[in-house]
């Protein structure tokens, strides 16, 4: 059985900049320096209850008072599970927990319609304290390993060339990495906003890494809140649970995702630009955003626009320097809350906007490099044998990111394929993709290597990874 947590870990990777904005052609040694916060945060939200509760009823039931602390989460009453989800539904409401609602066709496009809370667990996941330790103290390595592999475009080049033959959307992004390559591109500031899941192997008691995002890391607003929920709830209905809510770990990674851009945003040196969040068309997920641009406003006075990639191309221009315009707005810092998947570029629009900001002097979150170094794939090559001994020195550092990896194969290898037939719950195929939703698991597993050949697995399944 696995848990699953997730560590949210905003670092500034910034170089000084020198006065003049023009894209340097000319290679030199890049100094940065890393930002790094107290402690990394827990962010992650369970399996999510139903959109809507029905029957529920607003305060506590004597029978429900009279109960003792209930160890096993199975075991709660029905009837406290309702009154819970009562108040969290409320609590929601009141402050923020929401998203858009499907059901509601302009939920994604206009603020205020159609809202719905966003998927929680009513109970905080126990988690050992051990992993969690674990968890904060590999984040930094983790973040140095990304920023080293992405100055290293010819181990990204190397490593991605397979997929690039079969994958169209693979080959678009390193068509534009290798654009700036040939033109020497070097990024002054470099800023990543990574989220790293794990599992909690229980039969090993193991800490597996699942994957790190470095792309659109989602929800650093809305997971605030959920610790915030949890805490409240437990404190509530503490004779009924035993659930110590001074147990949860303190999660402001709204504030740190906000910190770091505002430090990315300041080394830029332009009091005028603006933040700019690249959102697609339809985002029900827009509160989370907001609720970063919210405090990045109240908390260091930067201001930030939304736009879509095709909006960028219609309304963004360089300047001789390299300054980004974007409806008359000079951008200091891009952030990506879109353009992590192909159905974000529908057409040679969002691709032409995608190479302008990369060619521009604003500070990209992430860089077309940061992008690709966080791809399934080259999370398979940097789990190869001597492979992490090309960007890390620290012997103890490597032993502490290699002891997370969870195994991690090609689709090319015939055994791994073998072994996945015959135990198909023990595995799940993972795509060159991002956003969640794309992974195949258990009997739709089996049937899809019974039916696909080595081409088509290679194109559509970037790797398979045990579970």
């Amino acid at each position: 059985m696995l848990s699953d947590i997730t560590i949210s870990s905003p670092t500034a990777f910034l170089h000084h900049k020198s006065k003049s904005k023009l894209p340097r052609l000319s290679t030199h040694k890049i100094r940065f320096f890393q930002v790094h916060f107290a402690e990394p945060l827990n962010i992650s939200m369970a399996k999510s209850l139903p959109s809507s509760v029905t029957s529920l009823k607003c305060g506590l039931s004597e029978e429900i008072e009279n109960q003792k602390p209930i160890f096993d989460p199975h075991k709660i009453d029905s009837k406290l599970v309702e009154e819970m989800a009562y108040d969290a539904l409320v609590w929601s409401s009141l402050r923020g927990l929401l998203v858009g609602d499907r059901n509601s066709k302009r939920s994604g496009t206009v603020p205020g319609v159609g809202l719905v809370h966003a998927p929680i667990s009513l109970l905080p996941l126990p988690f050992p304290e051990s992993c969690w330790k674990q968890a904060c103290e590999v984040a930094p390595i983790f973040n140095v390993l990304i920023d080293r592999v992405s100055m290293d475009g010819k181990f990204l080049q190397d490593s991605l060339s397979r997929t690039k033959k079969v994958d169209a959307f693979t080959s678009r992004l390193l068509d534009i990495h290798a654009t700036m390559l040939d033109a020497n591109k070097i990024e002054d500031i470099r800023l990543g906003l990574h989220r790293s899941d794990y599992m909690l192997d229980e039969q090993t008691n193991l800490l597996l890494q699942i994957e790190l995002n470095t792309i659109s890391s989602s929800f650093p607003g809305l997971s605030c809140l959920v610790s915030e929920l949890h805490r409240s709830l437990l404190h509530k209905f503490k004779q009924h649970l035993a659930l110590d809510p001074g147990r949860i770990p303190q999660n402001d990674a709204v504030g740190q995702f906000a910190e770091a851009l505002a430090k990315a945003w300041m080394e830029y040196n332009n009091p005028s630009a603006v933040v700019m969040v690249v959102v697609q068309t339809e985002e029900r997920n827009m509160y989370d955003q907001h609720w970063l641009c919210t405090v990045l406003k109240e908390r260091y006075h930067v201001g930030s626009i939304r736009k879509t990639l095709a909006e960028i191309d219609a309304q963004g221009k360089l300047l001789p320097d390299g300054t980004l315009i974007v409806d008359g707005e000079s951008v200091a810092v891009v952030y990506f809350r879109a353009g992590y998947a192909p159905t974000d570029y529908p057409s040679e629009s969002e691709w032409k906007a995608r190479l302008l900001m990369e060619q521009s002097s604003a500070v990209k979150c992430p860089s077309i490099s940061y992008h690709l170094a966080g791809t399934k794939k080259i999370q398979q090559e940097l789990a190869k044998p001597s492979i992490l001994e090309r960007f890390l020195e620290s012997k103890e550092d490597i032993a502490k990111v290699r002891k997370c990896f969870a195994g991690l194969w090609s689709l090319e290898d015939s055994n791994i394929i073998k072994d996945a037939i015959e135990r198909p719950g023990s595995y799940v195929m993972k795509p060159q993709r991002e956003g969640g939703g794309n992974n195949i698991y258990g009997a739709d597993l089996k049937l899809a290597l019974e039916r696909m050949d080595k081409i088509t697995l290679y194109q559509n399944l970037g790797c398979m990874q045990r579970i």
